[in-house]
């Protein structure tokens, strides 16, 4: 296999001791050392904060007017709320939208931005879209709002229209079986399956997974979406799995060229191993919620859901905990009912 290429601006020497050395350099930046070996956990956490931090100054920033709409994403864009607060992938589609807000807006006072403007700009989107235009406008409300740029919080009493969906569809224990029907221990595509439902996280996430990331049994990451901390134990399906695989892969999931999966590439393959199975309606994110249904009718707490999955609010969690009281009250209904008529 050939040796994997060093992360942009990344530059190696072995110094008078023989030990390497890597660093961050680009151009009209100072270096930064990067500790560890490229692609470890410790090298890319270092590496992407660098990253952010020496990202270059917005085209056309010096030409844009102060006070404009324009002027005020410039400085959301280069805060610590966007650039720290918010992974990389969230940062990406926060970011596009207010970009197309941008084109429309940009050259407009920011003071003058008022609720009425934007529950009609709410108002020409699908139900989906508005949910996702209110979290990107919120960063950013919340950015001028503590700056003083405007007084009054425009997104205040939005309105948005009813969803015709529940999102992603949850998997159910059969649909589970008929997945691991078709795809038997040893391939790659159950390996995929048994980490998204025994792990009970996001594709974005199973994709970094590695024995890096192991200790003593258990396995500690941050969420990419969050960067909340998350330690759990290993479930023994999935330990038996991993281990009929090879050990000399950084990650669990690799490509047919040995390398990790993006998470939209995992995504695109996992589609694929879903249709075989003749689960067209299955995603990855529903094995997600799977697992959470599955830990509640086990009997965890919402707070014991929030701590393995690595939600930040309760609400996230409660709703998995409605979900397996709703199945457990209905099991508990139809045996009184065959008592009754037995």
């Amino acid at each position: 296999m050939k040796p994997r290429k060093l992360p942009r601006y990344t530059h190696a020497y072995v110094d008078r001791h023989g030990t390497p050395r890597f660093y961050f350099r680009r151009a009209g930046q100072k270096s930064v050392a990067l500790p560890g070996l490229p692609w470890s956990p410790q090298f890319m956490e270092v590496y992407e904060r660098v990253l952010r931090e020496c990202a270059p100054i917005e085209i056309g920033a010096k030409r844009t007017k102060p006070g404009t709409i324009n002027a005020a994403l410039i400085g959301y864009y280069q805060s610590i709320e966007f650039t720290e607060t918010l992974a990389r992938s969230t940062q990406q589609n926060r970011r596009a939208i207010l970009e197309a807000f941008r084109v429309e807006h940009g050259d407009k006072r920011v003071a003058l931005m008022h609720a009425t403007a934007l529950q009609n700009i709410v108002n020409r989107k699908r139900p989906a879209a508005q949910r996702n235009f209110k979290k990107a406008m919120r960063g950013f409300i919340d950015h001028c709002m503590s700056r003083n740029l405007i007084k009054v919080d425009p997104l205040e009493g939005m309105k948005f229209s009813k969803m015709k969906t529940k999102g992603h569809h949850t998997w159910t224990e059969e649909e589970i079986a008929q997945y691991q029907k078709r795809h038997a221990s040893g391939t790659k595509a159950r390996l995929a399956l048994e980490l998204l439902l025994q792990t009970g996280h996001a594709r974005a996430d199973v994709v970094r997974m590695g024995r890096q990331h192991v200790r003593n049994g258990k396995l500690s990451m941050r969420r990419q979406k969050t960067n909340v901390q998350f330690d759990i134990p290993m479930l023994p399906d999935l330990a038996n799995e991993i281990d009929l695989h090879p050990k000399t892969d950084l990650a669990y999931l690799v490509t047919e060229h040995g390398k990790p999966f993006t998470a939209a590439g995992f995504g695109n393959k996992f589609r694929e191993w879903c249709d075989q199975a003749e689960l067209h309606h299955c995603s990855a994110h529903g094995l997600r919620k799977a697992s959470a249904v599955r830990h509640a009718l086990n009997g965890a707490s919402a707070f014991e859901l929030m701590a393995w999955h690595g939600w930040k609010t309760i609400g996230e969690a409660q709703r998995y905990v409605d979900e397996a009281n709703r199945i457990r009250l209905a099991e508990s209904a139809g045996a009184k009912m065959r008592t009754s008529s037995g």
